[in-house]
């Protein structure tokens, strides 16, 4: 279907929904980098989402769903197709239980720290400064500072390819590094339960502050980027192979090897795609003669939808 045509279509269908025809990337990625997408839609409800999926399955169209951006790097060229966002329309969050929340898919993870350290529950504490969703980090099992989404989230909801819903529980989520059942795409992430550990709130704060100092002195989080940019190879770390391969610095167009943290990629002011895959491949080829190890991307390229 011709894409102008299925914006009117999701118009007349879903009149509440927010569709935005030629929608630059760069307004929704953490990276600022992207061009634009034919449609883009966020829907309002859970309710919606499905429907919208529904509707578009229907007609032979597979949306690639997106949260907040954070792990995400956009092709500079226009592409065909339809992105949906799953971010501030849904982003409820509430306690269940004596030690459990639930988070919508699109409630940021910082937001969910901070709703646990106010609820007195203590195990989010590391994803106070991960600037992605719910959704998108159970998908890709964000973590920091030895903490991960695998050791709160005790069940996930999700349309799957069906659109049937469904629930799965730590076990079926099949975590592992930086990856879950859900990271090959075709499902669709609604929310999840994490179960956490009573704790008094002040203690847990003061752990979330340290962290943020930390996480302040030590990341470029002054300038835009996907976070850290390689995946951290067996009992080794990216950014120490990087620094030690003298690539701090490293400059392609408005995209450079940070000199704060190597291990990120940051956008200078102008990064293009085509800058940051420059520049990751030079990262990569000069860690390889390095050290025999070629770093696997951690952000997402995207580069064409529907797939």
């Amino acid at each position: 279907m011709n894409d102008a045509l299925l914006a009117n279509e999701l118009n007349t269908r879903f009149p509440g929904l927010d569709v935005r025809e030629h929608e630059p990337m760069s307004r929704h990625t953490t990276f600022r980098i992207g061009g634009r997408v034919s449609v883009f839609c966020r829907p309002g409800s859970v309710e919606e989402a499905a429907a919208l999926c529904a509707f578009l399955r229907d007609r032979g169209v597979r949306p690639f769903v997106m949260g907040r951006g954070s792990n995400l790097l956009f092709t500079d060229e226009d592409l065909s197709g339809v992105v949906i966002q799953v971010a501030e329309n849904l982003s409820n969050l509430e306690r269940t239980g004596e030690c459990t929340l639930y988070a919508q898919a699109g409630a940021t993870l910082v937001a969910l720290s901070q709703s646990a350290q106010r609820e007195g529950l203590s195990g989010l504490e590391f994803a106070g400064g991960i600037p992605g969703a719910v959704g998108g980090g159970v998908t890709m099992n964000a973590g920091a500072y030895g903490g991960e989404m695998k050791d709160a989230v005790t069940r996930v909801d999700y349309l799957d390819e069906a659109l049937q819903l469904r629930s799965a529980s730590n076990r079926d989520c099949a975590f592992s590094y930086r990856r879950s059942a859900f990271s090959d795409g075709g499902k669709l992430i609604l929310g999840a339960e994490l179960t956490l550990t009573p704790a008094d709130p002040a203690a847990v704060k003061s752990r979330m502050d340290a962290l943020k100092e930390k996480r302040v002195n030590s990341q470029p989080l002054n300038y835009p980027s996907a976070g850290s940019t390689f995946k951290r190879p067996a009992g080794a770390f990216a950014a120490q192979m990087i620094d030690e391969a003298g690539l701090k610095g490293r400059r392609v167009g408005g995209a450079q090897v940070s000199e704060k943290h190597a291990g990120f990629v940051i956008n200078r002011g102008g990064a293009t795609c085509a800058d940051v895959l420059a520049l990751m491949e030079i990262i990569q080829n000069e860690v390889e003669h390095c050290t025999g190890i070629r770093l696997e991307p951690e952000v997402k390229v995207i580069r064409e939808l529907g797939l």
